[in-house]
């Protein structure tokens, strides 16, 4: 595990005896017995207007003890092995950006009105770690609960796989500590696993569907019989069954096969065989990092690219660049942000110049998911008043806009997804790019109100705050 400049305070998980002592209504004598100091015990001024008396909340999850020094941990988890690494890293380039301008400043924190002045957050400098997940939910908790364990981390971030993802928001629950997801496609993330200590800035299955059918239809045609290569997990299931349901919707199409492959599968003949010769019209790739640059591959290889039209539901991070625009070229999908939007958004502009200037790459969405999620919960923390978990949810879940690299978002409070604009594109053919990183054309940026599920589809059930 790599970490940068962890806070290594030596508390255990649980209540201490100060802690014991904080629960309920503490009297400020009480609160100096507990070595809280001067300034928990007394009047916190935030950059908000409003003054925050500490001694009101009691002790929940990591609070007070991860805010009682300096400095504040904030963990981020991300598989940098594994078939989903080559996001994971871009995560974590996102993490670590994002960390450097909350506590220095930036230009894009000084466009968000509660984070102007920098120095990171409530007085305090934001310590940070990342570990690795190997792309497996069980290493992901483990790793998340050493950060809660350890160093009384604040907040979580991170995961790539929905089903890791999944698995950390529910430690967050458990623990109370906030967990802000880093990718996640599955419906269930914020419908039937959401959770109150949850929050999801990705579009869902349901979403990306919702924004690509009407465009698959009015550029490939009605009336197709499309097959499917699903990744056998949450995430693959409930890109299938979204993008089934809206395609037959917008275009009338029919299901000609559906192959489901584990994650991390390597030969991918079989599944690609029963595809070529199932007389579908178009191949719609469900497969995500590693598996999607392999099963593309071995697809062009098979001759199925030239004879199929080409559909990737939701794009890899980096699967043009490792595929080249040669292949690419006319695949139709959605991501979750390309860096073209600096186009559309001002801070997005920011965002991709402060990113290549430390990265030398353009960032990708998996940086830019991590990145607005850190500072859209700054700003909650910010507007609290306080890292108390449950002032800072009811922050996040109040409906306020915050400035971004996607324009203004918000969390929708019944499920705790981010509602955000879905960017349909196309891959470009060689001869249509203008520079090394033009891969795709951005066709819509779909409003996400105009694509949200309806509360009562999502099979979200959030637990009581004070669960």
């Amino acid at each position: 595990m790599s970490k940068t400049s962890p806070d290594r305070r030596s508390d255990r998980v649980g209540k201490s005896a100060a802690s014991r002592r904080l629960s309920g209504s503490l009297s400020r004598r009480g609160l100096m017995q507990a070595g809280l100091g001067a300034a928990a015990a007394g009047l916190i001024l935030t950059k908000t207007t409003r003054p925050v008396w500490a001694q009101n909340y009691p002790a929940l999850g990591t609070y007070p003890d991860g805010v009682s020094g300096s400095s504040i941990f904030v963990g981020g988890v991300f598989p940098l092995t594994g078939p989903y690494a080559a996001s994971g890293k871009d995560e974590q380039l996102g993490f670590q950006l994002a960390i450097d301008h909350l506590n220095n400043g930036s230009r894009i924190t000084d466009q968000i009105p509660s984070l102007k002045k920098g120095g990171g957050l409530l007085g305090k400098k934001i310590q940070s770690g990342f570990a690795d997940s190997e792309t497996k939910p069980d290493t992901a908790v483990q790793a998340a609960t050493r950060f809660i364990r350890d160093n009384k981390a604040i907040m979580l971030t991170g995961g790539v796989s929905s089903a890791e993802s999944i698995a950390m928001m529910k430690l967050g629950q458990r623990e109370h500590v906030i967990f802000m997801v880093g990718n996640s496609g599955s419906n269930d993330t914020t419908g039937k696993d959401c959770q109150r200590y949850g929050f999801r800035a990705q579009p869902s299955a349901y979403m990306a569907a919702k924004a690509l059918a009407p465009v698959l239809a009015k550029e490939l045609g009605k009336n197709l019989k499309a097959a499917y290569l699903v990744p056998d997990y949450t995430y693959g299931h409930s890109v299938y069954d979204s993008m089934k349901q809206f395609t037959a919707e917008a275009g009338n199409w029919t299901m000609a096969s559906e192959q489901l492959a584990p994650i991390g599968t390597t030969d991918f003949s079989s599944y690609l065989l029963n595809i070529a010769n199932s007389g579908a019209d178009v191949f719609v790739n469900v497969a995500f990092g590693a598996d999607a640059t392999a099963s593309t591959k071995q697809a062009e290889q098979f001759g199925m690219l030239s004879k199929m039209k080409y559909v990737v539901p939701n794009i890899s991070q980096f699967q043009a660049k490792e595929l080249g625009a040669s292949i690419m070229g006319g695949a139709y999908g959605t991501q979750a942000w390309w860096w073209t939007e600096e186009d559309t958004y001002p801070l997005a502009k920011l965002f991709v110049e402060e990113f290549e200037q430390k990265n030398h790459y353009k960032p990708e969405w998996g940086a830019s998911e991590v990145y607005i999620q850190l500072m859209v919960w700054a700003d909650a923390v910010a507007r609290a008043g306080t890292f108390y978990p449950i002032e800072v949810i009811k922050a996040l879940e109040s409906g306020q806009k915050v400035p971004s690299i996607y324009g203004d978002v918000y969390y929708r409070a019944a499920d705790h997804q981010m509602v955000r604009p879905v960017p349909v594109m196309v891959g470009k053919k060689p001869n249509e790019m203008k520079g090394p990183d033009d891969f795709f054309q951005v066709l819509q940026l779909v409003p996400g109100e105009q694509v949200l599920p309806p509360i009562a589809e999502t099979g979200c059930k959030m637990p009581d705050i004070n669960a």
